[in-house]
């Protein structure tokens, strides 16, 4: 959307996003009998230091409006990407944002961002009910991979999704052999 900046976030975009994505997983009825998960959504330095944070901000006010963590493989986390994988989490749209496109811009960045480390294919987990998750994901072409579905804690069922990048070439035969 011409009216967002995906960017990288900085330090002052720190609060905002920690407030937003709290938020975002609340309305969407994620932290409902947490086990913890809040204070790991809300410590965003840490998450900053981990992979590579993305904020979504409205073009003319630079308010954050949503963030998402871009990781590769081995990062503290990387929950199920491995070699030549890419990984996203925390995907968080700010509830008052929604609708704008801004969950469809952060995927987007990701995406690239994955294209351009060379990666074959992006995983995600998304929660089993998340509905609006399952409808982004779903638009970019994103599937279900049953074998890599996990639950971190009890209640918790996480579904693992992936996208393949830049498929490889049919094969042509050669008409002159």
């Amino acid at each position: 959307m011409t009216d967002l900046l995906v960017r990288v976030a900085e330090p002052a975009d720190f609060d905002a996003i920690a407030r937003l994505t709290v938020a975002a997983y609340r309305a969407d009825g994620q932290l409902d009998g947490e086990h913890g998960y809040e204070q790991v959504l809300a410590d965003v330095p840490a998450r900053a230091g981990a992979g590579e944070l993305l904020v979504a901000a409205d073009r003319a006010t630079g308010e954050p409006l949503g963030a998402v963590l871009f990781v590769l493989p081995g990062s503290a986390y990387a929950e199920l990407c491995g070699a030549g994988e890419a990984e996203f989490r925390m995907l968080a749209v700010d509830p008052r944002a929604q609708g704008r496109g801004v969950g469809k811009a952060l995927v987007r960045a990701c995406l690239d961002r994955a294209e351009a480390q060379h990666c074959s294919r992006v995983v995600i987990c998304v929660r089993s009910f998340s509905a609006p998750a399952h409808r982004l994901y779903d638009g970019f072409g994103f599937v279900r991979t049953p074998d890599r579905d996990w639950s971190p804690a009890a209640g918790v069922d996480l579904y693992a999704l992936r996208l393949d990048l830049n498929p490889a070439p049919a094969v042509l035969a050669d008409p002159g052999h």
